[in-house]
Order: structure tokens, then sequence, then C-alpha cells
């Protein structure tokens, strides 16, 4: 036979989901997945790219090449020498954007921060293992190359690609009808 409790103990259920609850808890697992995602897949090709091209240049198609540049600056080669200041900007935006993630409202912005987040994680994971010569003095492996555009990996494609998608994303944001 079943006790009986008292109306005043029972707990209330609540049937909404936990991203009903939440509105941003769901979609901080899917920044958290792409930006793993991104840092692996950046990881394994820069990986491949040491291994492989230590030998020499890979000629794919049309201009495109595979071609081993290491860079201690940023975007384009600029700030040669200030990997350390450039390791520590690309530290505050990770945690700026993983608590800005927290309160995500679509999943297009989720998969944008991801990749961003993903491809300064592993831009900074480069700065902060590639080196022996100090804390953040890392230089970058970049490898891909159009030969008229300045060499670069998949963080860095991230980056941009995920950069476009929150400017997307905040753009039809804003374009929503009103209710």
């Amino acid at each position: 036979m079943a006790a009986s409790v008292p109306a005043a103990e029972q707990r209330v259920s609540d049937d909404r989901s936990p991203e009903a609850r939440s509105p941003g808890h769901g979609l901080l697992g899917v920044t958290i997945a792409v930006a793993v995602l991104v840092v692996v897949l950046d990881q394994l090709t820069k990986w491949w790219a040491l291994e492989r091209l230590v030998d020499g240049d890979i000629d794919v198609v049309w201009t495109l090449r595979f071609r081993l540049a290491f860079n201690s600056g940023m975007a384009f080669s600029q700030g040669r020498g200030l990997g350390p200041v450039i390791g520590a900007l690309g530290l505050v935006v990770v945690v700026v954007l993983v608590v800005s993630a927290r309160k995500g409202t679509s999943k297009l912005g989720a998969v944008a921060v991801g990749m961003v987040i993903g491809g300064a994680a592993g831009n900074l994971l480069d700065r902060l293992f590639r080196s022996d010569d100090g804390f953040l003095q890392g230089r970058v492996v970049d490898f891909i190359d159009f030969q008229w555009w300045p060499v670069f990996n998949v963080a860095d494609m991230a980056i941009v690609i995920g950069g476009i998608l929150l400017v997307v994303s905040a753009w039809s944001g804003t374009r929503q009808p009103a209710q």
C-alpha cells in the first residue's frame, strides 16, 4: 500500500523541456559541439600539414596548393612579433564568446559563435604549444595557399565564416515580423 504524501509536500512538475525553461541552454550545446569539431579538424589538418608538407608543396587544382607556412602574427601576417598580445586577445575573445553563447537565441547564431570560438581556440593552441621560446610565442601553422591570397588554415576559415554567419544571424534576427 502506497503512502499518501500531503499536497503541500508534493512537487509540482514542470512539463516544459529544458530548452523551454532556459532559452540558451540547448543552443549552448550546439555552440560547444561546433567549437570542438572546428578545433579537432583544425588540429588534425595542421598535424597532416606538418607531416606531409615538410618535403614540399602539393599542387591541388588551379592555383590551390598546400604549402607549409608559419605565422607569428595575426591575419594576413600582420603584427609579427606580437604573439603574446595576439594570444591574450584571442583568449579574451574566446572567454567573452563562451559567456555570450549562453544567451543564444538562434541555431545559426550558435553555430556561428561555435565556429569563431573553435577557430580562435585552434590558433591559440598553436601559440601555446608550438614554441620553445616562451608563453604564447608559438607560430600558427598555415598551409592552404591560393597563391593570390595570404596562406591560411581551417581555424582561419572557421573564424571568417563564423563572423559572416554572425552578421547574417543578427541581420535576420532583426528582420523577424512583429508578433
